[in-house]
């Protein structure tokens, strides 16, 4: 069977032993989605939210996502918005939440540009001149930790950070290039190779850094997710004690999560689908499957286990004597896809052929 949440997985530092003993630690491989019979806008504190693809997309509200966070809200949870996107400042982020009817401040937003600023101070000395490769958020953060922005290797950086902006050019890549080879310290926002948008996945602040990594030969410490500055500079700003990371995608979302001992909710209005929960490999499986940002207001249902298969709502996963995982039932698709993810997460080397049949049963049942 799995587990009930009762208290949830802590982030690192603060897990007690008598938490992690009574809900297993945050983080940890999932070997099933889990339960938890509260709503978990009652069961965490705070809500660490990702932007695209979690509450929009291109610009565009994801349906639904507005009024749930909403909800979420008045039912307590607190509600702060993580991205990887160092293009627009805290305040731009905002403004765009508050014009989907999401009551945001900039105070609520946490970019990795501000992350990367963060590590970048650290190590360097106050009014230390920094090369901005990207937009003006990133500017932005690395101003307010007290470094000095700059244009060009002539001004001999101690640094090159570099963020997605859609306008970058050729001329900036190559003065953030120089100043690389030159010995400059060279940090990345992010690294995630693609970002959603109304037309489909396009190249995203990791493809944008092997410009200068495949120039200069050298590979940029990274800020946000999956690595854990992005996180601690989240808690940090909140305050969290149980958070929640909410996120579409594996690589970046639900591997930070686990990364930092911390539980987390995956949706399918984003990057990751069906097929790619099934598969996740155990370093990238989260706590939470839901269909959108309503399962942050929802108890998420039990999935049992036993001789017949993996149970949850009407549905039943098993593998069958050939090797392939087969889905049978009727109910609410998100149901059938936590059993099948139980079923798959059970074994290790399960490939897409032997999850195939059980994936089209899932897909026709929604159409």
């Amino acid at each position: 069977m799995s587990q009930q949440a009762g208290t949830p997985g802590q982030t690192s530092g603060t897990a007690s032993a008598a938490a992690s003993a009574a809900t297993g630690a945050a983080g940890a491989a999932a070997s099933a989605p889990r339960a938890s019979a509260k709503p978990l806008s009652e069961a965490y504190d705070v809500a660490l939210l990702d932007l695209d693809g979690v509450v929009y997309v291109g610009g565009n509200a994801i349906p639904g996502a507005g009024q749930a966070l909403r909800k979420a809200s008045e039912e307590g949870m607190r509600l702060a918005y993580v991205t990887n996107n160092a293009n627009r400042t805290p305040a731009a982020v905002a403004e765009i939440l508050t014009g989907f009817g999401v009551a945001a401040t900039a105070e609520d937003v946490v970019t990795s540009a501000q992350a990367a600023a963060r590590l970048l101070a650290e190590r360097l000395p106050p009014g230390a001149p920094v090369l901005v490769v990207g937009g003006m958020g990133l500017r932005v953060a690395v101003r307010e930790r007290g470094l000095r922005p700059v244009s060009t290797a002539a001004e001999r950086p101690a640094a090159v950070v570099q963020g997605y902006n859609p306008g970058i050019s050729y001329p900036l890549l190559a003065e953030g290039g120089r100043a690389v080879a030159a010995g400059a310290l060279f940090v990345g926002t992010n690294a995630d190779r693609t970002l959603p948008s109304a037309h489909g996945p396009q190249p995203g602040n990791g493809a944008l850094l092997q410009v200068i990594t495949y120039a200069t030969g050298q590979q940029p410490l990274v800020a946000g997710k999956p690595e854990p500055p992005l996180h601690e500079e989240s808690v940090a700003r909140t305050g969290a004690r149980h958070p929640l990371v909410v996120g579409d995608r594996l690589d970046t979302d639900i591997e930070a999560a686990q990364r930092v001992d911390a539980d987390s909710l995956l949706v399918l209005t984003g990057v990751t689908g069906p097929a790619e929960a099934v598969l996740a490999p155990a370093h990238q499986r989260p706590t939470y499957v839901a269909e959108g940002l309503s399962g942050l207001t929802e108890p998420q249902p039990e999935v049992g286990s036993g001789p017949g298969g993996f149970l949850c709502g009407g549905w039943t996963a098993r593998w069958t004597d050939g090797g392939e995982l087969d889905l049978s039932g009727q109910g609410n698709r998100i149901d059938g896809l936590r059993a099948l993810c139980a079923a798959a997460w059970s074994r290790d080397g399960v490939t897409p052929d032997a999850v195939s049949r059980a994936l089209k049963t899932l897909a026709d049942s929604a159409s």
